[in-house]
This record gives structure tokens, C-alpha cells and sequence, in this order.
């Protein structure tokens, strides 16, 4: 196991310590709130602006900006201190919301979600990066399980409150509130949080980051490729692919010559951290890709309302909040990590394969334990890919490491999200022409469905459930080898005091 000299926290007194990290997880509420309140709305923001066909974009465009960002964040952070990176973060955040809020357009909103993804990318590496200052290894651990909590809370309150702002203030709202948590977190961590200079002289690879944020692109503009070029072995699709390649060798090119590298590749040779981008990679996939598609399943296959389907999110949460702080609390005690990535991916594709079992009409305390169990398996191996490259990463490239993890589970969420539209789209084609009186079943938004007939609605959620078959053992393929890549890991305990 790689040793390193850890530093004394970056801040000594417990009281303040805990206030740091209360405008932290605000912050983190912020942004996954973010994600879940836009999941349930959706269909409705669909139903005034059109373009059913660009449902997935709004989810992508988010994320593709928060992975195409997300390393330049870490190394900022390591190179010109934490402090301001996390408020410049903030703020483009809160600018990207009150954008989204006036989008008069599809297109303006997504450009918006863009923006705001440009901020989101910083607040979640920033916060990790953050927490490796405050806290020694183990506690570290234990503090980042902690943020399940906000998740509980922004899963709970999220699809709930998505569908009743959207009813009661209009869509717009879900983005507006964002305004006033962020300028509480921008005040807070401007007069709170400690500015530890760095001990190296800033160099940025601009290089580097341009040419790793094309490389990105470029594969989930592949994800999209049905859709954007008619096919994914289009003359367009091709040129994504070459693009990318050439993106993908001239960043290891330039990597190795950097003096500051944006993720430097001295990293890849403990191959901990790769086994981890692995875990990540599909972690993301099979857990924040899978939202907004458990959110369309919901609503098609068992005529709940978006109010009502959001409820079901508790399960979803709740199972990520009871497996990541039971995780979090064993790994600060006994320092081993390994066995939680195994069992995180064992549950995953436990519940991934159950799920291909539903059919109409299976009653609703069922699919709640599914997803519960789903949720517990996410849980366990929340922050082991974080809590390990932190480990195994020296000091001044902690960042740089926890960003290129982080990117690694967006990257997955945001190729899966495309991956798994396409699955539903071509299901969707093959098995709804016999549907009576639906011309169009994806323009069906769950206020249209629920004036249909007993009959029609029964039709269209044996279709969608026959669509999400096919997604839901891809997702469960996608978490095998997340659990392939996790039996292949090193067995290391984390130290157990820092060194002062």
C-alpha cells in the first residue's frame, strides 16, 4: 500500500469544523435537489416546450458539462487553494439556475443546464476535496457518509416537491430556488472556510483539460449517436468515434509532458485507481443514470401521478442512506473498503435482475423493496472510489484524483442516460403499433395518459415494460463488471491517525 505524510486538518476547532461542513452538504443539497426535482418535471416542462425527442438532453447536457469540467476543478483546487475554486463554483451554479428559470425555449434551457453544469462539476469536487482537508482518512470516511443524509433529504423532498412546484408556481420555480441557497452558501463559506495556500507555483494544463473535455464529448455524443445521426454506425456517428480516439492520444501525449498534469498519469500505476475508475464508471450508470428512467417507468407502467411516483424515491433514497452510513461507519472502524464494493455491486445486480421480472399490476410494496434494495446496494459503495484514490494519492494531487473519480461516475451517468434512451426508443418502436388510438406513444405525458382508457393504459405499460426489459439487463451487465473489477482489488486498511 502507497504511504503518504497526511497534513493536519484544515481546521482544528470541532465547532467550526462542523458549520464548514453544514454550508458544504447545503451546497451538495443544491445541486442533487437539482437533479431530482427536474427528474419529475420533466414531462411537464415537455408539455410547453415540445420536443418529446430531446427529453434525455436536458438530463445529458447537465452532466456532460459537470464531466467535461470536473478535472480542470480538482487541479485548480490543488494549484490556487480550494476556497475560491468552490465559490466560483457556486456562483456559475446559481447564474446557470436563473437562466434555466427564464429559458423561453428547449434550446435555451438546455444551453442553461449547460451553465449550470459548468458550476455543478466544481461544487461536487470541491466538496470531496474539500473534506480531505477537514478530516484524516477514516473520519473522512465517516463524514462523507454523512452526505447520504442530503441525499435522503433531496431524494425525498425532490420528486415530490418537482411535481407540486410544478403544478402550483410553474416549472420555472424548481431552478429559481435555487438562487437564494446559493447566496446563503456563498456568504457562509466566504467568512468560514479557511484559504490555505498552496505550497507549489500555479500551472494550469489548459491543454490537457481541452483535449480530456473533447475526449468526454465525444463519447456521449456517441451515447447519442441514433439520435443524432440516424445511427450509430453513421458517417457522423464514425467521425465522433476517430474524433474522440484522436482526443483520447494526444491527451496521454500531452499528459506526459505536462508539469502540472490535469490527471496525472503517474496515478495509473497503483492499479487501485483504475479498478476504481472502473467501480465509478458503472456506479454512476446504474445509479444516478438510472433516476430519471425509474422516474418514466414509474409513471408509464403503474399510472402513478408524478407527485405520487416521487413518493416512491423515499425507498430509492432511504435504501442509498441506511447502506452508504452503515458503510461509512465500518470503514471508519476497521479501514477496509474492499468488501463494501462488493457487496454494493453484488445488491446492484440483485435488484437489476429482479427488476426484469415486473410486470403490470405487480403491487406497488414490491417494486418499493426492489427499489430499496437497489438503494442499499448503491449505498454501500457510495464514497468507496472517493475514500480510496484519496488514499492512495499524494497530497498535492488529491484533486486531481478525486476529480478524475468523480468524472468517471458523471462520465458513466451521462453515457448511460444516452445509452439507456436509446434502448427505449427502439423498444418503443418495435412493440406499440398495435396500440389503438396512440399515435405517438412518446408524446404520452402522464396527464394524457391518465385520461385514457383502462384498456389503452394497460397496453402502453405492457409496452413500456417490455422497452425497459432490454435497459434493465444492460444496467445489470454494467454492474457485473463493476463487481468483476471490485473482487480484482487489493485488500489495504486505511491509516489509522493523521501524521501531524
Amino acid at each position: 500500500m502507497d504511504m503518504h505524510v497526511t497534513p493536519a486538518p484544515l481546521v482544528s476547532n470541532p465547532a467550526l469544523r462542523l458549520t464548514l461542513f453544514f454550508f458544504l452538504m447545503t451546497a451538495l443539497f443544491m445541486a442533487t435537489l437539482d437533479n431530482q426535482i427536474v427528474a419529475t418535471a420533466l414531462p411537464t416542462i415537455v408539455g410547453e416546450f415540445g420536443q418529446m425527442e430531446r427529453f434525455g438532453w436536458i438530463g445529458s447536457a447537465y452532466l456532460l458539462a459537470t464531466c467535461a469540467v470536473m478535472p480542470l476543478y480538482g487541479k485548480l483546487g490543488d494549484l490556487f487553494g480550494r476556497k475560491y475554486v468552490m465559490l466560483a463554483a457556486v456562483t456559475i451554479f446559481t447564474l446557470g439556475s436563473i437562466a434555466c428559470g427564464l429559458a423561453v425555449s428547449m434550446n435555451t434551457l438546455i444551453a442553461a443546464r449547460v451553465l449550470q453544469g459548468l458550476g455543478g462539476g466544481g461544487i461536487m469536487v470541491s466538496i470531496f476535496s474539500i473534506n480531505a482537508d477537514l478530516f484524516e482518512p477514516r473520519e473522512r470516511a465517516r463524514y462523507q457518509s454523512y452526505s447520504s443524509l442530503v441525499l435522503m433529504a433531496s431524494g425525498a423532498v425532490g420528486p415530490v416537491l418537482g411535481g407540486t412546484m410544478s403544478d402550483l408556481f410553474g416549472w420555472r420555480s424548481i431552478f429559481l430556488i435555487n438562487i437564494p441557497i446559493g447566496i446563503a452558501v456563498l456568504i457562509g463559506l466566504f467568512f468560514f472556510l479557511p484559504y490555505r495556500r498552496p505550497t507549489r507555483r500555479p500551472t494550469i494544463d489548459y491543454a490537457g483539460a481541452l483535449l480530456l473535455a473533447a475526449a468526454v464529448t465525444c463519447v456521449v455524443l456517441l451515447g447519442d449517436g441514433a439520435e443524432l445521426f440516424g445511427s450509430l454506425f453513421s458517417l457522423g456517428s464514425l467521425a465522433i468515434v476517430v474524433l474522440g480516439a484522436v482526443c483520447a492520444a494526444t491527451w496521454v501525449f500531452v499528459e506526459r509532458r505536462a508539469p502540472e498534469p490535469i490527471v496525472p498519469l503517474t496515478l495509473f500505476r497503483n492499479p487501485t485507481f483504475s479498478l476504481m475508475l472502473v467501480i465509478s464508471l458503472a456506479s454512476g450508470a446504474v445509479g444516478i443514470g438510472m433516476v430519471n428512467y425509474f422516474a418514466l417507468y414509474l409513471q408509464t407502467t403503474t399510472g402513478l401521478t408524478p407527485s405520487i411516483a416521487g413518493m416512491l424515491f423515499i425507498m430509492l433514497t432511504g435504501g442509498i442512506v441506511c447502506g452508504s452510513l452503515t458503510a461509512g461507519r465500518l470503514i471508519s472502524r476497521s479501514g477496509r473498503y474492499k468488501p463494501f464494493a462488493i457487496l454494493s455491486a453484488s445488491l446492484t445486480v440483485m435488484s437489476l435482475l429482479i427488476f426484469t421480472q415486473i410486470q403490470p399490476g405487480t403491487p406497488l410494496y414490491i417494486i418499493c423493496a426492489i427499489m430499496a434494495l437497489h438503494g442499499i446496494g448503491i449505498g454501500f459503495g457510495q464514497q468507496v472510489p472517493i475514500v480510496a484514490v484519496q488514499n492512495i494519492a499524494a497530497r498535492g494531487d488529491v484533486g486531481a484524483a478525486t476529480g478524475a473519480v468523480t468524472l468517471s461516475r458523471m462520465g458513466g451517468a451521462s453515457i448511460a442516460i444516452s445509452i439507456y434512451g436509446a434502448i427505449i426508443a427502439a423498444g418503443l418502436a418495435r412493440g406499440t403499433t398495435a396500440i389503438p388510438g396512440i399515435e405517438d406513444i412518446e408524446k404520452l405525458t402522464p396527464l394524457v395518459l391518465s385520461t385514457l382508457p383502462e384498456a389503452t393504459r394497460q397496453l402502453v405499460a405492457e409496452s413500456y415494460t417490455a422497452a425497459f426489459l432490454p435497459l434493465f439487463l444492460t444496467a445489470g451487465g454494467i454492474a457485473l463488471i463493476a463487481l468483476i473489477a471490485a473482487i480484482s482489488l487489493k485488500a489495504v486498511r486505511l491509516p489509522q491517525k493523521v501524521v501531524e
